[in-house]
């Protein structure tokens, strides 16, 4: 997979943030692009602030904050696709930084659709079938393939993979592709997934957002794992793979110029997190609105550790390794990268006192 991501790089170099005096205290000024999450929320409203940086945070959709650092490079710091960010650093181009904060994770077996009255009843009867995806690159497809094919036995060149928007026409990819040898895939840029599998011209489709026939509750469209999550529970004990779907990134001659903020931006991501964790454990208040949401944090607290939703690299070794694993089988990477190769050594290891 190739970006075109110099003119987004170029284009910052004209813009230099700024130290602004606080008390008497010059601090670095930086501009904060990240989805309204609770486990940023202290971040984002100021309660918490890195050490030496004044943020100006701005919350707002993914698809928005990507196209827009990937594109101009909007912002000093953001957040950014995992699968775009590890093309760019692989390709040796990359306009920004990576630091080891992982603002959105979701297993994916839910990501699976088929028609109801469909015979596949497995993972392994997807092998020479037509599946449908929204786009090749996207970080939640590359895990569907990387699980199905290590975990499930599919082959992947088994399958014809059909390109299109989940639930309007028109979509295409966003890069240009280096797709493996034997991988058939083709575009239909005149229909939508929804529409052919309703239709029958693809037998399956691979998406994070649903189609729209089965969010509108339509009987005609099942997912292939009944019930996904005790699916996904079983792949976390067997693997430690927790798919990490975005990160955060600081834009390239921002952290070459200040290499500190880095340290100082993950130690207030952590200090946001903890924050967040125990607003979720809290039983005495309901702080998300679900009911018995405490106690189901408490279940997972026990399955997944203290720490449930960890930033670092040792803390997510499985799972780095394993999407730079799918990513170079996939084409996403012309070789394998190694996780310590994504961050610079400043953010590598947490301070221990």
């Amino acid at each position: 997979m190739t970006i075109d991501a110099s003119a987004g790089a170029a284009g910052s170099l004209a813009r230099q943030p700024e130290f602004i005096r606080c008390g008497g205290t010059a601090r670095l000024q930086l501009t904060l692009a990240m989805a309204d999450y609770d486990h940023v929320h202290d971040l984002a409203n100021g309660e918490i602030q890195p050490e030496g940086i004044t943020l100006t945070p701005l919350l707002l959709p993914v698809e928005e904050i990507f196209y827009r650092f990937l594109k101009h490079q909007e912002f000093d710091v953001s957040e950014v696709s995992f699968a775009k960010f590890l093309a760019l650093t692989a390709q040796g181009n990359a306009p920004m930084v990576g630091i080891p904060v992982f603002p959105s994770r979701v297993f994916r077996h839910s990501a699976i659709y088929l028609r109801s009255d469909s015979k596949i009843c497995s993972p392994e009867e997807l092998n020479g079938k037509r599946i449908g995806i929204p786009e090749w690159a996207q970080t939640a497809g590359i895990y569907v393939r990387g699980m199905l094919q290590e975990s499930y036995g599919l082959d992947l060149a088994s399958v014809d993979w059909v390109q299109a928007g989940v639930n309007q026409a028109g979509r295409e990819e966003k890069v240009r592709l280096n797709l493996p040898n034997g991988i058939r895939y083709s575009s239909r840029p005149d229909s939508c997934l929804n529409d052919m599998l309703l239709s029958g011209e693809i037998d399956a489709i691979a998406t994070a957002r649903p189609p729209r026939a089965f969010a509108e509750g339509n009987e005609r469209i099942r997912r292939l794992f009944a019930d996904p999550q005790a699916e996904e529970r079983r792949y976390w004990e067997d693997t430690g793979i927790f798919p990490i779907m975005h990160t955060i990134s600081v834009r390239r001659h921002v952290f070459e110029r200040h290499p500190w903020i880095g340290t100082s931006l993950v130690k207030a991501f952590e200090d946001a997190k903890r924050r967040g964790i125990e607003r979720t454990l809290d039983v005495a208040v309901s702080r998300i609105p679900l009911p018995w949401i405490a106690s189901f944090a408490s279940e997972v607290q026990r399955s997944f550790g203290e720490d449930f939703w960890p930033y670092g690299i040792d803390a997510n070794r499985p799972t780095l390794e394993a999407f730079c694993r799918f990513g170079h089988a996939q084409g996403i990477t012309d070789r394998r990268m190694e996780p310590e190769e994504l961050f610079p050594p400043e953010v590598r290891s947490s301070v221990k006192v």
